[in-house]
């Protein structure tokens, strides 16, 4: 009988296809072969130490085996001298499978337990030098798959929560509407218009970050003046600044030099450094974007007047779904703008003080 198409998915892509995952009940059939496989080898090489054995038995009961010197009759039989033979090789063979053997067990059910979803797993760094440093890269990949799992649970019910609010608006606020609570009227199909359009972002977002997480974000370079990238941002956000009652100014000398860059992802950097820092800024403040040439490239700066962060959450600041205090975003504008500059081939940092403000920099290279 074959599984429905969504347990296939769920597994991993080298799992049988009429297979569920994970598995349950009793070992899959090729467990059973490669457990067969291994007592076989086994065996095989069992026998042929055994074969070994007797035949340096053999040799050494015919060398001193026999008669001694003088004529006179060995002490040593060559059934002794076999059995002694024998029980030093079956002391070797015992020792190398107790050193061998045991880290190898380990190691294999290990895997097994891996295999099976348990990314808990650790084996006991054991064994020869080699069997050593198999046990350590084994630990180290199992850390980092538990700790991927870790993130994408935590992904997972991010994204289920960030989804879950503003779907919970315009379903409650549909039922209002539908029950007579609320009149159906220009200014609550706007309200609903702008949680769907709040929703529409976050899915975007979503979509940009998974593109450039996995590689598949086709930058579309070209020579770009980044002063006049920076002005048009500021003009798409003066309507915005001065309803906030927040000054933007803009600082571009004129020898910047043209950057080859894709102006449209570059503009969305700045646009969520700029968001940012309107929404922290409080009613009286200043947001300043500074453009200035250095060594490495060309440095973009954003500075605000706000409250800004605290040292054990400024580490943070770049990390999906991270909110400040009083932050409305859905936490994905910094993730966003880090991973296309780096795309870029870029740096970008962060610097804050509490009561002082916080002040982002982006550095592109010059190429």
């Amino acid at each position: 009988m074959m599984w429905s198409r969504q347990h296939r998915r769920r597994a991993p892509p080298w799992w049988p296809a009429n297979e569920l995952w994970p598995p349950t009940g009793l070992a899959p059939r090729w467990r059973h072969g490669r457990k067969r496989f291994v007592r076989r080898v086994a065996l095989v090489f069992a026998a042929l130490l055994f074969l070994s054995a007797l035949g340096v038995s053999s040799l050494v009961s015919m060398f001193i085996g026999g008669r001694a010197p003088g004529g006179t009759a060995s002490p040593l039989s060559p059934t002794l001298v076999a059995l002694v033979t024998g029980l030093v090789l079956f002391g070797l063979l015992f020792a190398v499978v107790r050193r061998v053997g045991v880290p190898l067990g380990g190691i294999v059910e290990a895997a097994n337990r891996l295999a099976d979803g348990d990314f808990s797993t650790r084996v006991s760094e054991q064994g020869p030098p080699s069997f050593r440093m198999v046990g350590h890269a084994f630990n180290t990949m199992a850390a980092r798959l538990e700790a991927q799992d870790r993130q994408r649970r935590d992904l997972m019910a991010d994204i289920a929560h960030e989804l879950r609010t503003p779907l919970t608006v315009i379903q409650g606020r549909l039922e209002g509407i539908l029950d007579g609570v609320y009149p159906r009227d220009d200014a609550g199909v706007g309200q609903l218009l702008d949680e769907t359009r709040h929703l529409a972002r976050l899915v975007d977002d979503l979509r940009t970050l998974a593109n450039v997480e996995s590689g598949t974000l086709a930058l579309r370079s070209e020579p770009t003046d980044l002063a006049i990238l920076a002005q048009d941002v500021v003009n798409a956000f003066a309507a915005d600044a001065s309803e906030r009652r927040v000054a933007v100014r803009l600082d571009a000398p004129h020898d910047v030099p043209m950057m080859s860059v894709d102006p449209l992802r570059i503009r969305e950097v700045l646009a969520n450094l700029l968001t940012n820092a309107l929404h922290h800024t409080p009613a009286g403040g200043g947001v300043a974007i500074m453009i200035t040439p250095s060594d490495a490239g060309v440095r973009l700066s954003v500075a605000d007047t706000g409250s800004g962060i605290a040292a054990d959450d400024l580490p943070r600041v770049f990390d999906r779904f991270y909110k400040g205090t009083g932050s409305r975003g859905s936490g994905l504008g910094l993730t966003i703008a880090r991973n296309l500059v780096a795309a870029h081939g870029g740096e970008i940092g962060a610097e804050s003080r509490i009561g002082q403000g916080t002040t982002i920099t982006v550095t592109l290279p010059v190429t």
